[in-house]
């Protein structure tokens, strides 16, 4: 006779959740680490009301976490999931209608970004029995589609419980997609509120510890002899380490590979902390935010090593990347979607430890060119020498943000975690910073979603604090991106977590001001200006009396003013200092000019421009653009050596 319990479907999902175990090799850790969660309509009587129960009666069984924005909620598990290398993540609960729409956008970062993260939004009644509801949807022609339904694009599971026997297979299949490196991403399942608060008889089996082992799958010996074979021909191969070098802890296994081999080592922007930047073999960031010695190095390589990477167009520049007329590409991931990119002949569909750990035997007695390995020491000493030059405080009181990013590198521990998401900081770091940690660079830039930064870091905090390590996070974010979404400072303020919080004030998008200007749009709408009713539009002189440093204090923040004068450079690195050394966040607030940029690591980026127009720098920008986008490549795949 099955032994059951009577329990509500909102009970028996969040005690289930309580029970789920990660296991990778010795590995073991709490696949869902917590809950974080806002209550309204819809889930107050439901995941609300099962949170509160185990808070009185078992209280670490599943931790609860305030949090002040639903869109947040889902940031904070993918940072939380980014320092446990996928292993662990959080719900993220929300209620009916505008709660639930709110995660929409961290469901579609989480699974750009292939990181995993549970979304448990609310729906409207099940039974329909006080249809229209409050926040419920109406479409006369399929009075069956709601909010919920919003999440399936973006979702790599979705599923929705509307009677409480589909809560087995439903929570079953969420699971096995979170643990899945090849699948996972967001996991949705969407609760009707009535259904939530129904009960029913739980088979005891279903709330019993239950381990999901993490696939390692190891290479096949006929693909992975082919890619030996392609790196052997090779003469000038290169290295593109993408995050399932991270994801799967491969990253000393990398180094080993590397250092036997001579390959050098480009890194996407998920691979940072690949290998840490002063390593002979590393050459930076790769693509249109990449440095010139990974980019001209991969514009001559033969053949190019992908290893757990999906080659966005940043990683590429657009398809402008890979020059050699015969390039090929093997490609290691554990998903076969990604595997295939590019139309190679080469793929391994594999786990990336395991397939180096694989390649480092089948090359025991390779090793590059004599004359490629010196290219590559020079082409790494010469951008070094850049980076050096742009750190360097230049007495300006408006500092370029390559001179702040200086003065947070040299300010930050060796394994100190910098948190970033959009804008021009991205770019910025991928060419400059210095990397010495595996898990010390976080920069979100599959969705490149502002807004992410705050809570991003917030959740990589407390990644970090469950597993007891105390390093520092620290935060970049401009202005724009934390007038977006700044109110999880509150939510660390709350629980006592630190984070470091450095806002760079340039009073606009400078990003997308200086992409405006190369696509000869002049910087329209990228200002933060008063309107002009003379000129119908905000780009006048009249800077916005906003006190980002005011609002921050607001939170219960420490809050540290960088004042623009020839000075910035070193009283920003005292500030970092002083927070460093604090027990509490501290935001500190820095003025630049978003007209001083980065040194150029000549890549380029695919943003079309108008064909026709009466703006002159338009028509520039379209001469210009017409030049660069003849380097794009088909990229459909060179013939293999016993094809040719």
């Amino acid at each position: 006779m099955t032994m059951t319990r009577r329990m509500t479907v909102g009970q028996a999902l969040i005690e289930f959740l309580a029970h789920q175990w990660t296991v990778d090799g010795e590995h073991r850790e709490r696949t869902i680490a917590g809950t974080v969660g806002i209550f309204g309509h819809g889930n107050v009587a439901g995941v609300g009301q099962a949170l509160a129960q185990l808070n009185a009666t078992q209280p670490d069984l599943m931790p609860y976490h305030q949090a002040r924005n639903e869109q947040a909620m889902v940031h904070q598990a993918v940072g939380y999931a980014r320092m446990h290398r996928r292993r662990g993540t959080l719900a993220a609960a929300a209620s009916v209608g505008p709660g639930a729409a709110n995660m929409i956008t961290g469901a579609a970062l989480a699974t750009s970004n292939r990181m995993p993260a549970l979304l448990l939004p609310s729906d409207t009644f099940a039974t329909r029995v006080s249809d229209p509801v409050l926040q419920q949807l109406e479409h006369p022609h399929d009075p069956g589609i709601q909010v919920t339904d919003a999440f399936r694009p973006v979702s790599r599971f979705f599923d929705r419980v509307q009677r409480p026997e589909q809560l087995f297979s439903i929570a079953l299949g969420a699971m096995r997609v979170l643990t899945d490196p090849a699948e996972t991403g967001a996991a949705t399942i969407a609760l009707p509120e009535d259904v939530q608060a129904e009960a029913f008889d739980v088979p005891l089996e279903f709330l019993q510890d239950r381990e999901w082992r993490i696939r390692r799958p190891l290479p096949e010996s006929a693909p992975l002899a082919r890619a030996v074979a392609a790196i052997r021909s090779a003469r000038r191969p290169i290295i593109v380490a993408g995050g399932g070098v991270l994801y799967s802890g491969a990253e000393d296994d990398l180094r080993a590979l590397v250092e036997q081999t001579g390959i050098p080592v480009a890194t996407s922007q998920a691979g940072g902390g690949a290998l840490k930047w002063d390593h002979p073999q590393y050459l930076g960031g790769v693509g249109a935010t990449g440095t010139s010695a990974a980019n001209r190095l991969t514009a001559e390589a033969d053949v190019v090593i992908g290893i757990g990477t999906r080659y966005s167009d940043f990683t590429t520049a657009s398809r402008t990347a890979f020059q050699h007329p015969d390039v090929r590409f093997v490609n290691v991931n554990v998903a076969a979607f990604d595997a295939y990119k590019h139309g190679t002949q080469l793929p391994v569909i594999a786990d990336a430890r395991e397939t180096i750990v694989a390649l480092r035997e089948a090359l025991s007695d390779w090793h590059v060119d004599a004359a490629y390995a010196r290219t590559a020491a020079e082409e790494k000493a010469r951008w070094d020498t850049v980076v050096d030059d742009a750190f360097a405080p230049s007495g300006r009181s408006l500092p370029g943000q390559a001179e702040i990013i200086g003065a947070v590198q040299s300010a930050s521990a060796p394994r100190d975690v910098i948190v970033q998401a959009a804008g021009s900081l991205p770019g910025d770091l991928h060419k400059l910073w210095r990397v010495r940690d595996a898990l010390g660079y976080h920069v979100e830039y599959a969705f490149s979603c502002m807004g992410y930064e705050i809570a991003g870091g917030l959740g990589a905090k407390r990644g970090l604090l469950a597993d007891g390590d105390d390093r520092d996070v620290i935060v970049m974010v401009g202005d724009g991106s934390y007038l977006m979404l700044s109110t999880e400072l509150l939510t660390a303020v709350a629980e006592g977590i630190k984070i470091i919080v450095v806002l760079i004030q340039n009073h606009g998008f400078a990003s997308i001001g200086h992409l405006s200007e190369t696509v000869g749009s002049e910087r329209f709408g990228t200002k933060y200006r008063a309107y002009d009713p003379e000129t119908a539009n905000f780009q006048g002189d009249q800077v916005l009396p906003v006190d980002l440093a005011m609002n921050a204090r607001s939170y219960g923040l420490d809050v540290i003013e960088v004042e623009p004068t020839s000075d910035a450079i070193a009283d920003l690195s005292a500030a970092l200092a002083a927070a460093k050394a604090s027990d509490r966040s501290t935001f500190i607030h820095v003025n630049s000019d978003p007209l001083l940029y980065a040194p150029d690591g000549e890549g380029w980026w695919d943003v079309p421009v108008a064909e026709t127009a009466e703006l002159a720098s338009t028509l520039r920008a379209r001469s210009e653009y017409d030049t660069q986008v003849t380097a794009q490549r088909p990229l459909l795949g060179a013939m293999t050596d016993e094809q040719a």
